[in-house]
């Protein structure tokens, strides 16, 4: 059993980097529930068995391949049936099925949390060529697995017509772009999307989270993907918060990869603002 003091350290070295396995876990997952609980089943496992979280690491390195050891063991994440919204991630973790194994953990740890390759293999325990091709064939089955309309919630113009062209090129159509909140909604209302991109300021000081929540209350759930400059402020795990962050300034790679991501997922959760 680690004493007080070595739990304490080992607090401190992985605190900076908790809110970003939050982030991985919730994409791995489809959801903040369920991330949010194999991230805090890592933390239970590093304070009674120090000895996994590898200090030989880099502290990023070294958590995340902590959470891998959990993840791996501890087989595909359940729903419960009984829950409306757990139904939704359980037909989403079918959907997964279908998928090459480890294919998206390589993909999610090169692209939105930009571990190189040499680094995935070491969070994942296999080599830096098998860790390139894994994210290689990720690309290429989730893109291929579907294409569908989305939405863009974003106030600046560069930024959302760099998205335009980021997802139009991925082969989905590009219902409109959005300024406030209240457009969001008439543009959601014309025309309903399958994927939101969402940035969380607008124009003229109105939320993107509240311009969400707005069109997830007239058609129920739908994949979201916020995009933010300050995203550790949406992964404390103290209230609803994303499934799917994109932190600003973002690369093609991060869009590409979290579009992909959500489209395999029928839900995401509301958040408060």
């Amino acid at each position: 059993m680690p004493s007080r003091t070595e739990q304490i350290d080992l607090s401190d070295i992985i605190g900076d980097e908790l809110p970003y396995l939050r982030r991985y876990a919730r994409a791995l997952t489809g959801s903040q529930r369920t991330g949010d609980n194999y991230a805090a089943a890592t933390l239970e496992a590093i304070l009674q068995e120090p000895a996994i979280f590898e200090r030989s690491m880099a502290p990023k390195t070294a958590l995340f391949r902590a959470f891998h050891m959990i993840w791996s063991t501890a087989g595909a994440p359940t729903a419960d049936t009984e829950d409306p919204t757990s139904r939704m991630e359980s037909r989403a973790l079918d959907h997964m099925a279908g998928l090459t194994n480890n294919t998206r953990e390589a993909l999610l740890l090169s692209t939105i949390e930009g571990f190189s390759f040499e680094h995935v293999g070491q969070i994942m325990q296999v080599d830096t060529d098998e860790a390139e091709s894994l994210t290689n064939i990720a690309i290429a089955e989730m893109e291929k697995s579907m294409s569908g309309k989305v939405m863009i919630i974003e106030d600046e113009a560069i930024i959302a017509m760099d998205i335009h062209s980021i997802v139009s090129e991925m082969g989905h159509n590009i219902t409109g772009i959005a300024r406030t909140r209240d457009a969001a909604v008439t543009l959601a209302s014309k025309d309903r999307p399958d994927l939101i991109l969402a940035d969380i300021q607008l124009a003229d000081n109105s939320s993107g989270i509240d311009a969400v929540n707005d069109i997830l209350e007239q058609f129920g759930n739908l994949p979201v993907i916020f995009i933010t400059a300050f995203p550790e402020r949406l992964l404390t795990g103290d209230k609803p918060e994303p499934a799917f962050l994109i932190a600003k300034p973002y690369s093609v790679e991060q869009v590409r990869s979290a579009v992909s991501q959500a489209m395999f997922f029928s839900s995401t959760e509301t958040l408060k603002a």
